[in-house]
């Protein structure tokens, strides 16, 4: 790769502190943030020498620290029009930095509590252990872990604790965020948090890590609460040289939030959900401590599925037929099996569409069922009583 990163970096740092200097701090905050990130880029495709590395390190902790001040002055004057120029009065900044001691509780951190709040799930999936087919191992765990600690706490004393950490991993489609949702249902007197990366991850430098413990403290004060973080791999993945400063500040946050000195994590479990165990950063899977393997359905797991997805649609399926297609399809998980009745429930919308002849049938009204009323049906061109006409031109009701 040629050094063309590099070069935009250098220049962007060069503007970043012209803004500085001509105090547009906003300006100048963007500008140092996105140099930052060309350097990172530049250091992992473009800069083979270590000491030159080593160099680009120490300047962009230097530009990193500028930007946080920066970061810091201009959340004190956010009711500042503009940043104060050489020869303002300090009056608008006396009056900003009044305002906030008034105000007890800090803007930067009730903005982050009101974006947690969006996680918790208020109305609850209406999935029950029922509608699970399978999973009993897990099923099991996740009871003991949540619904009988909350209805028998008598039960869990001394030195029997209840897990405060579960990991749910297996391959994709097997039904692991389907289990989140099963609790989230059946546990009712929990406070049920459901967070992603796209929650907790930041553009500003320091927030991201400011969410997460924000995230915990939230899920103590609303205790007994469940945290649930699903791909949990795409935020506490391995560490490594590689990796950027605040990816390795948000690890180390869930860290100490997990299992910290001074944090009490009573009445709170961590559930997470993976595909891919291995890549997790091994302190973070230690934290972890039951870690449930949700496998590929056996046979009775994928006849049940079947009968679940068809729900309530008419079919003419027999219990044999049933247990066929449980047979038919080993390997498939919870996920294929759905899209595969999905795939099916739609041949009759297919029939329509494709079909060039109709015939006329007569049926008792769904009303009243002594009228008989006419409805359109799609046959071979062969039938008694065939039109040849397309599906576009039958009234919406008048479709059987």
């Amino acid at each position: 790769m040629s050094g063309g990163t590099l070069q935009k970096a250098i220049d962007l740092v060069t503007k970043a502190t012209e803004e500085d200097k001509n105090k547009n701090y906003k300006e100048a905050l963007h500008l140092y943030e996105t140099a930052v990130e060309y350097f990172l880029h530049a250091m992992k495709y473009e800069v083979p020498n270590e000491r030159a590395k080593e160099s680009i390190r120490s300047k962009c902790k230097q530009y990193l620290d500028r930007a946080e001040k920066l970061k810091e002055y201009i959340d004190k004057n956010k009711n500042q029009k503009k940043p104060m120029k050489a020869g303002e009065t300090s009056t608008g900044s006396k009056k900003s930095s009044n305002d906030s001691d008034s105000d007890n509780d800090d803007p930067a951190k009730k903005k982050m509590n009101q974006k947690l709040e969006g996680a918790i799930v208020v109305e609850k999936p209406n999935v029950r252990w029922d509608d699970v087919a399978g999973l009993e191992g897990a099923k099991a765990a996740l009871k003991e872990a949540v619904i009988l600690p909350i209805k028998f706490p008598q039960m869990f004393t001394g030195k029997r604790q209840a897990w405060r950490g579960i990991l749910l991993f297996g391959p994709p489609g097997t039904g692991k965020t389907f289990l989140a949702k099963a609790v989230a249902t059946e546990a009712n007197n929990s406070t049920f948090f459901s967070v992603s990366s796209a929650d907790l991850v930041s553009k500003w430098m320091g927030e991201s890590e400011q969410h997460v413990k924000a995230l915990f403290e939230m899920a103590r004060e609303q205790k007994p609460s469940i945290i649930f973080i699903d791909e949990v791999d795409s935020l506490v993945s391995s560490r490594s040289d590689q990796e950027s400063e605040s990816a390795r500040r948000i690890k180390t946050e869930f860290l100490v939030q997990m299992q910290g000195v001074g944090n009490s994590n009573d009445g709170i479990l961590v559930l997470g959900a993976t595909n891919i165990p291995w890549v997790l950063d091994a302190a973070i899977r230690r934290r972890f401590e039951k870690r449930v393997y949700i496998p590929l359905p056996d046979e009775p797991a994928r006849t049940f599925m079947f009968k679940l997805n068809l729900g309530d649609t008419p079919h003419s399926l027999q219990e044999a037929d049933f247990r066929h297609l449980g047979k038919m399809t080993e390997g498939y998980s919870g996920a294929d099996i759905s899209v595969v009745v999905r795939d099916a429930l739609m041949q009759p919308v297919r029939k329509v569409q494709t079909a060039t002849h109709f015939k006329i049938v007569e049926v008792p009204s769904k009303e009243n069922p002594r009228i008989v009323e006419e409805y359109y049906t799609p046959c071979s061109p062969g039938d008694d009583g065939a039109i040849e006409m397309s599906w576009e031109s039958i009234p919406g009701n008048r479709l059987l």
